[in-house]
């Protein structure tokens, strides 16, 4: 395996990194102070178009999709560096780039399992960052970690669809560009195999008895990185049949395709977090001085810095190996280590930011430095595409079953 960059992902990388230095972090500032007087907190600051306009200028847009028809064509092993880097402003960088999730997974499942007519009413429009999108699978009354449990009825009705069900956490539904819902559902909930009852189908927002009831907070203050999450209620939506992704029954399975490259974008993206919170505890380190010499000159400082390192420069290569296998032998083949990262990278990049933060005193919680919402974000993450204990159960036995 050799890791080094080669010469397409080393260009991209010089010029993200140069277009995150011009133009990404001084508009954090700007995006902050926009959002403060905006009618809706959901509403988009300008600042986030000109990034979008000036990202798409500089051949900087659609990076993660490998299909080259519909992006930039990077294998998972050449995007997963560039995603890093965008993790360091995780509330502008990805957007800017037309790579933030939800809708990069929406926008794979279209181009790996859309019709021509899906593709071109909307996966064309998401591709020029025109409209957003939502992914539309948690449920608030049941255990969504294990997705057999899902109760969303999509029952058909002649041509028509009829969807009844409450989804919440829906990432990027109360933005006002989101257009379109990815709904997982069950069409055959009496069928014998649980993992063949689930489907996924298109509604459209404005379809008649969707209701987006409230913005749902996370650690009490609503995330605007992805368009705010919700709950929605889909009280008989009726959608046209030709609204089906893929085949009836195969829900999970297309899940289980947009999960794999999405694992190595949020990882990556997080390490990108960790990065910026080992420089931002350096410079606090060196800037402060307690109990009559610099922070950087206590022990336990030192350490935290230390580990920190060294974390980090583990987590990368165990992603970089995920992405080159699956590269190389797909995501079956990769399962074990697409499970590793999804538990071990937000688990020390959660332990990264609190040691920052509790190098930066009071401000490392204030909205003077981005630690706290670094924090919150990776925090979710050990929560969110499956929670870490549903991937250790799995990992576990794939490890037992060698013994059996």
């Amino acid at each position: 395996m050799d890791f080094a960059f080669d010469a397409r992902t080393e260009e991209l990388r010089t010029r993200l990194l140069a277009f995150m230095d011009e133009y990404v972090y001084p508009a954090e500032k700007t995006a902050e102070e926009q959002r403060a007087l905006l009618d809706s907190p959901w509403d988009t600051p300008a600042v986030v178009d000109e990034l979008k306009a000036e990202a798409r200028r500089q051949g900087l847009w659609n990076l993660f999709l490998p299909d080259a028809e519909f992006g930039a064509g990077l294998t998972n092993l050449q995007y997963a560096p560039l995603a890093e880097i965008t993790g360091r402003s995780p509330q502008l960088a990805p957007t800017a780039l037309n790579c933030a999730a939800p809708d990069t997974g929406n926008m794979e499942v279209l181009a790996q399992f859309g019709t021509d007519e899906q593709k071109k009413q909307w996966l064309e429009p998401l591709l020029a960052g025109e409209i957003r999108s939502a992914f539309a699978m948690t449920e608030p009354e049941v255990a969504s970690s294990d997705a057999t449990n899902i109760t969303t009825h999509i029952e058909r009705d002649g041509d028509e669809y009829v969807i009844t069900g409450r989804k919440w956490y829906i990432s990027g539904a109360m933005n006002p560009d989101c257009k379109i819902f990815i709904v997982m559902g069950k069409t055959d909930p009496d069928g014998a195999d649980p993992r063949r009852q689930q489907s996924m189908v298109l509604v459209p927002r404005d379809t008649p008895g969707v209701t987006v009831k409230r913005a749902m907070q996370v650690f009490g203050y609503e995330d605007h990185s992805h368009g705010g999450h919700a709950e929605v209620v889909f009280d008989h939506a009726r959608v046209p049949v030709a609204n089906l992704v893929g085949e009836e029954g195969g829900g999970f399975a297309i899940a289980q395709a947009r999960l794999g490259p999405g694992r190595i974008h949020h990882c990556m993206r997080l390490i990108g977090m960790a990065e910026r919170a080992i420089e931002l505890m350096c410079r606090r380190a060196v800037s402060r001085t307690a109990f009559g010499k610099p922070l950087a000159q206590q022990g336990v400082v030192q350490n935290w810095i230390a580990d920190a390192r060294v974390t980090v420069e583990q987590l990368r290569l165990l992603v970089l190996k995920t992405a080159w296998l699956m590269d190389t032998v797909g995501n079956r083949g990769a399962h074990t280590e697409i499970q590793a990262i999804k538990i071990a990278t937000p688990r020390a990049v959660v332990e990264i930011l609190d040691r920052a933060i509790q190098l930066h005193g009071a401000g490392g919680v204030s909205q003077d430095f981005p630690l706290a919402d670094l924090y919150a974000g990776a925090r979710t993450l050990m929560l969110a595409d499956g929670p870490d204990e549903v991937h250790q159960r799995s990992l576990a036995r794939r490890e037992l079953k060698k013994y059996l």
